[in-house]
């Protein structure tokens, strides 16, 4: 049996409207083996990003705790908690969050700089193996949305953390982008052993993966 790499233990989490809170997670509860590609899916508004965002440490639960190696990571200050995260939580983006005015390969070395690690080397190999070795120096203004996506897909993977979070990583790609973006995943997954979690509404794709969770109304009613 693969260690747990993460276990969320019923997580709640509410937004307050004006005078009013808003429900969005309801007790959920779930893991992530080392070596497991799973997604999360369900319909608009069912609370796939936040829970997602709760386990990446990026925002706080009200209620319940997220544990990465056996770490609750709310429990740890804010720099220990971002130190983790710079560790072992790599996180890619619907939207790329690319930064502009930097080159591919800059952008992938940004996180290991971080780290204080020269990244260069590592940086250049991963672009190579998704296929952008001639897009080093281009800035994301110059590339296709499935490239972008790909030089955050290499980002994500620099510092090699124990688990990848994808919120939605092909929703602005076209159908042959999407597939490209996906078997570049289920390799990462099978060459590269990092535990991978994928926010979807497609379900197409969430089938092809090894377990799906799936959320309707802030709660769990498929694992």
């Amino acid at each position: 049996m693969n260690r747990v790499v993460l276990r969320a233990e019923t997580i709640h989490k509410s937004f307050n409207l004006g005078p009013s809170s808003v429900n969005i997670l309801k007790g959920i509860s779930m893991s992530a083996e080392q070596g497991e590609l799973l997604s999360i899916c369900g319909p608009s508004g069912a609370g796939k990003s936040t829970l997602l965002n709760v386990l990446g440490g990026l925002s706080k639960p009200n209620f319940g705790k997220v544990f990465m190696d056996g770490i609750d990571i709310y429990a740890l200050s804010d720099r220990d908690l971002s130190r983790l995260r710079g560790k072992k939580i790599g996180t890619v983006f619907q939207f790329y969050n690319l930064l502009s005015d930097f080159t591919a390969l800059e952008n992938v070395i940004i996180p290991a700089m971080i780290q204080g690690v020269n990244g260069r080397g590592k940086a250049k190999e991963l672009l190579s193996d998704l296929g952008l070795k001639d897009r080093f120096n281009h800035k994301p203004g110059e590339l296709s949305g499935g490239e972008q996506q790909r030089i955050a897909l290499a980002r994500a993977l620099i510092n090699e953390p124990d688990i990848l979070l994808a919120d939605e990583p092909t929703g602005n790609l076209d159908m042959e982008n999407t597939d490209i973006l996906f078997r570049l995943i289920e390799n990462i997954n099978r060459t590269r052993g990092q535990a991978i979690v994928i926010v979807t509404h497609n379900m197409e794709l969430a089938k092809r993966t090894k377990r799906v969770v799936e959320i309707v109304d802030g709660c769990v009613v498929k694992s």
